[in-house]
């Protein structure tokens, strides 16, 4: 069954197309659900929760542009609104932001350790940081997206970025530590 068809059937609200289509899509939305998540089970309910969502709002996709892209912003967003809820994000004056620099040496860091770090970022500097650097999304989309302003965008990048710094180069001390 192409896509297109079982979109429409989803249209329909066929249970067992809808059960192919969260087969078919799942694997791939819940590693976008991870990245804005504290921790493996929330990124479970924020994955059903947006599959709910994906379901009571299919009629509105009407084929034109990525049904995937599609629903991934839709899993983006139901994870902003959960922590839009719970009021994480602070406003900052925009003429105090300072970009740290985050000099990285890739060959060094293991993958699991970078996507352990990010996942420990404080909830806005997490949401932020996954928008802009991992999404592409400028900081007026961001800002947009969360209810924020763009300097507190800005200034959550660029915390969150000096966190991860901080991790990466204590990491690197300590490996360097062991290594001598």
């Amino acid at each position: 069954m192409s896509i297109e068809k079982l979109i429409k059937q989803c249209k329909k609200q066929d249970l067992k197309s809808q059960e192919k289509l969260y087969q078919l899509f799942s694997h791939k939305l819940f590693s976008v659900s991870l990245k804005y998540s504290r921790n493996y089970a929330e990124a479970e309910d924020n994955l059903q929760d947006a599959f709910i969502i994906i379901f009571k709002k299919i009629n509105q996709f009407n084929f034109k542009g990525s049904f995937e892209g599609w629903m991934k912003r839709i899993v983006i967003n139901t994870a902003l609104q959960r922590y839009r809820k719970q009021h994480v994000f602070e406003i900052v004056n925009e003429e105090n932001i300072e970009q740290p620099e985050v000099e990285i040496n890739e060959e060094n860091i293991p993958l699991k350790f970078l996507l352990q770090i990010i996942q420990d970022l404080p909830d806005r500097y997490r949401m932020v940081f996954n928008l802009y650097a991992l999404d592409g999304y400028s900081h007026k989309e961001i800002a947009e997206t969360m209810g924020i302003s763009i300097g507190t965008s800005k200034s959550n990048l660029a915390r969150a970025r000096g966190i991860l710094k901080q991790k990466i180069e204590e990491s690197q001390k300590k490996n360097n530590v062991q290594s001598v």
